[in-house]
C-alpha cells in the first residue's frame, strides 16, 4: 500500500515477506505499541452496544507510518462508530514484511494488507483471509514528467526506470505493464533505489520515469510546477487491491466484532468521500504534525478517496469493500507466471466475501 513521504514510497516486499514468514512462524511476535485507542461513547443516530458487557478489543495494523491515507480509521474511531458497534479498538503501524505473520499468528486481529503480498503467505501456509477492498483501484503506477514524451506503456522502450528494488508490488506492476506492450524487462533500464529516492530522481532527470503511488509521488511532482504523466496497471490486469486480512483463527472467534469493524470503516470512509475535510481533521488530530500542510494532506486524501472506488464508478457511488473475486483469480494466474506462488492455492483460500455486500 502507499507509504507516505516525500517522495519515497515503499511497495510490499514479497521476497522479504516469503522470508520473515516463514522465520516469523517459529515463534509468537509481539503486537507493539498502539498509537491510537477507540473513541468515546457512540455518535448521535447510532446504536450502542446493549446491556453491560464489555467491548470486544481489537488490534489493527495499518501499515508502515500514521498517515492521511488512513484518514477513514481514524474517523471511525474519533466519532465513536467502532465504539457503537462494541469494539475498543488499538492501532500500530508495521510495514507488510513484519505485519502479514503478525496477523497470521493471530497477535494483530486485523491488519491493512496488499493483496500481492496476501497471494505468496497463503501459498506458504500462512493462515489468513483477504476480507474488504479498501482500495478498488490498483495504487501502484509508474510516473513521469509530462515532457518526457512517456504516454502509454510502449513508450518506456529503452528508457531508464527507478524502482526501489525488485520486490513487491511495484515490481510485480512494472512487469505486467511492460507485458502489455510485449516488453519485457531487458527492454528497459531498471536503476534500484533502495532508499525510496526514485521519486527525487524523476525530478532531476536521473531517469525518465519511476515507480510510484498514485496518491504520492505524483501530488508531490505537480506541486514543483511540473506537469505528471501516469501510466496504471489497472486495466491490464487486475491486481489484488489493498484491504483488510484476518487470520482463520481469529475470523472464527471475533467473526461478529470484525463484521462491525468493518461497517464502521465503511461508514467513515463513505462520510469522508462526500466531505473530505472530515478526514483531514480526523488525521489531524490523529497526528498532530501533518496539520503543517493541510493542502497537501487534502491532495493526498482527495486521491486516495479515488481509489476506494472502482475504476468508472461514478464520484458519488457508495464505497461497499466488495472483493473482485474474478480480479483476484487473474492477479493468481499473473503471480503464478513470475514465481511467486510457490505452493497452488485457489481464490477461495486467499479471500471472505462474507464480510462485505456485492462480493
Amino acid at each position: 500500500m502507499p507509504r507516505l513521504r516525500p517522495f519515497t514510497v515503499r511497495g510490499s516486499a514479497v521476497a522479504t515477506i516469503l522470508a520473515i514468514i516463514l522465520a516469523a512462524c517459529g515463534g509468537s511476535t509481539g503486537s507493539g505499541a498502539p498509537t491510537s485507542s477507540a473513541g468515546p461513547s457512540a455518535p448521535t443516530g447510532s446504536a450502542a452496544p446493549t446491556g453491560s458487557a464489555a467491548p470486544t478489543k481489537l488490534s489493527v495494523g495499518l501499515g508502515y507510518i500514521p498517515s492521511v491515507q488512513f484518514a477513514a480509521f481514524y474517523r471511525a474511531d474519533q466519532a465513536g462508530y467502532y465504539a457503537a458497534e462494541g469494539l475498543q479498538v488499538a492501532f500500530q503501524n508495521e510495514i507488510d514484511a513484519n505485519l502479514v505473520p503478525k496477523v497470521g499468528q493471530g497477535s494483530v486481529d486485523l491488519g491493512l494488507s496488499d493483496g500481492t503480498s496476501v497471494i505468496p503467505a497463503v501459498s506458504q501456509g500462512i493462515p489468513i483471509r483477504y476480507l474488504a477492498t479498501i482500495y478498488a483501484k490498483f495504487p501502484s503506477i509508474v510516473f513521469a514528467k509530462a515532457s518526457s514524451g512517456i504516454r502509454s506503456a510502449a513508450d518506456l522502450k529503452g528508457k531508464k526506470i527507478g524502482i526501489p528494488g525488485k520486490y513487491g508490488s511495484s515490481w510485480i506492476m512494472l512487469q505486467a505493464l511492460l507485458a502489455s506492450a510485449n516488453l519485457k524487462v531487458d527492454d528497459v533500464t531498471i536503476v534500484e533505489y533502495p532508499d525510496f529516492g526514485q521519486g527525487v530522481a524523476v525530478t532531476q532527470g536521473v531517469v525518465d520515469a519511476a515507480t510510484g503511488f498514485d496518491n504520492n509521488e505524483p501530488i508531490q511532482l505537480s506541486r514543483t510546477g511540473q506537469q505528471v504523466s501516469v501510466l496504471r496497471v489497472d486495466q491490464i490486469t487486475p491486481l489484488p487491491r489493498t484491504g483488510l486480512v484476518a487470520s482463520t483463527a481469529t475470523i472464527a472467534a471475533k467473526q461478529a466484532a470484525i463484521g462491525g469493524f468493518v461497517r464502521a470503516t465503511l461508514r467513515a470512509m463513505n462520510e469522508i468521500a462526500a466531505t473530505p475535510s472530515v478526514g483531514v481533521d480526523a488525521t489531524v488530530k490523529a497526528v498532530p504534525d501533518l496539520a503543517k500542510d493541510k493542502d497537501l494532506q487534502l491532495a493526498i486524501l482527495n486521491a486516495t478517496i479515488d481509489d476506494w472506488r472502482k475504476a468508472g464508478a461514478a464520484s458519488g457511488a457508495p464505497v461497499t469493500g466488495a472483493i473482485d473475486q474474478p480480479g483476484w483469480q487473474s492477479s493468481l494466474t499473473f503471480m503464478t507466471s513470475l514465481g511467486l506462488v510457490p505452493k497452488p492455492v485457489t481464490v477461495q483460500d486467499l479471500v471472505d466475501p462474507s464480510f462485505t455486500s456485492g462480493s
